[in-house]
């Protein structure tokens, strides 16, 4: 089954899947150009220059949202761009700020680089990432005014924003994860404890993506009492079924491993169906097999062993069922099960043991600094945000523009890079959109 979302006709009707991976085309808005402008006053003779900057692009930022559980919106329309900058006018005019982007994504998503590298892990409500930065506005030629140019009738052009594609990964945030074969009673018995409606059928592989419910249990009434308010809270996830080698892409388990990460707690569930294909104790060994193959720390977490289908044997567990056992179509031991996933679930709440694995996120500063390379037709190319902002200017052509950038080159350290990297008299050097034959000072 594709791990993007899917349109599946059931009896008749279409239905939309859910989805837990997509891709993300985040584009920062672009900065505003400066103007070029000279005050223009009857009153006023050889009025300087009072062009506006231009204002900056918007940020594009996203932010986990309990309020989302599907990367659905991503599917179909992946493209988010945040506003562009307003140029700039005379009268020392700066142009407005482009309005950042906040998209929501659901909480529990990884983003990460097209090549695999985790960028960020969005695991708490509220938590924001920078997903691609504005571009910042051009100045006005108010700004370049000195003592040596007294009139410059040059502006920068806005700088570009950032333009990225990212991967995005949800998973699932819950207090326990159901884990167990395929057909084992889960959509069942989460269906009997909570409002989720799962599909289910007496067949495998039923249940083909995640879900989650609520369950809430009162203290104080007959012990395992559901009610409709109570004290403690539980969200449980329904997991789709592990069969042997999922861990290595085999079944319908491989893509939904990760939403069980999360989990405080793992309810190991084994079918107890005497006409089950798999004995309870080679399913557990299964299971936890599987498990550890994923993630080993899986292995540490609290875990519930509980049979399911209790209805379908006889009294009491035999020698390879475990002792908790229960039954969703009657409800037979669905109260002690409940509670005590309550009490491992406030257990590890109290320990504030997060079952969050976070990756480490590096944070990298853009580099300020400069960058030579030489393209194999032996033309040099410089690059670097600094030295490509000192070429983007308006007027290329203005005497006054292209002396700023030959002495804005030669104070950012151009003139050095180029001898170090073994640029000779003569040579082409492109900078952005601008080539220039490189003369060194003698």
């Amino acid at each position: 089954m594709s791990r993007q979302a899917t349109l599946a006709a059931h009896s008749g009707r279409v239905e939309t899947r859910f989805v837990d991976e997509a891709q993300l085309h985040a584009k920062g808005g672009d900065g505003g150009a400066g103007a070029v402008s000279f005050r223009r006053e009857a009153h006023v003779d050889r009025g300087g220059p009072d062009g506006g900057n231009g204002g900056r692009g918007g940020d594009v930022w996203l932010e986990a949202s309990s309020k989302l559980s599907s990367l659905l919106t991503f599917r179909d329309h992946p493209h988010r761009r945040a506003g562009h900058g307003g140029h700039g006018s005379g009268g020392k005019r700066h142009g407005r700020d482009g309005e950042d982007l906040v998209v929501a994504v659901p909480q529990g998503t990884v983003v990460r680089t097209l090549e695999g590298e985790v960028q960020a892990d969005l695991a708490l409500p509220g938590e924001r990432w920078l997903a691609a930065k504005g571009g910042r506005g051009g100045r006005g030629n108010a700004s370049f005014l000195s003592n040596r140019r007294r009139a410059p009738s040059f502006a920068e052009q806005g700088e570009a924003g950032q333009e990225r594609w990212y991967d995005l990964e949800l998973k699932l945030m819950a207090d326990v994860a159901l884990v167990g074969f395929p057909n084992a009673g889960k959509s069942t018995l989460i269906s009997t404890v909570s409002a989720a409606k799962p599909r289910i059928a007496d067949y495998p592989f039923t249940t083909l993506e995640p879900h989650l419910g609520v369950v809430r249990l009162q203290p104080g009434s007959s012990k395992g009492q559901l009610a409709s308010r109570g004290d403690v809270d539980m969200v449980i996830a329904d997991i789709p079924g592990l069969i042997e080698g999922a861990a290595q892409g085999k079944g319908l388990g491989h893509s939904f491993l990760r939403h069980i990460e999360r989990a405080r707690v793992l309810a190991i569930l084994l079918d107890l169906d005497p006409n089950a294909p798999v004995s309870p104790r080679r399913q557990q060994e299964v299971l936890l097999q599987e498990l550890g193959a994923h993630r080993p720390e899986l292995l540490d977490r609290p875990r519930l062993v509980v049979g399911t289908k209790a209805d379908l044997i006889g009294t009491g567990p035999g020698p390879d069922e475990p002792a908790v056992q229960l039954s969703a179509v009657t409800g037979m031991g669905v109260d002690r099960f409940l509670w005590a996933l309550a009490d491992m679930v406030s257990a590890a709440r109290q320990a504030a043991t997060s079952p969050i694995q976070r990756e480490p996120v590096v944070h990298r500063p853009e580099p300020e600094g400069i960058s030579v390379s030489r393209r194999p037709d032996g033309v040099w190319m410089l690059s670097g945000r600094e030295v490509e902002r000192a070429v983007s200017l308006n007027d290329l052509t203005d005497g006054q523009a292209l002396d700023y950038i030959q002495r804005r080159l030669r104070r950012l350290g151009v003139e050095r890079a180029l001898r170090r990297a073994g640029a000779v008299h003569g040579d082409l050097v492109k900078v952005g959109e601008l080539e220039l034959t490189y003369e060194p000072d003698r």
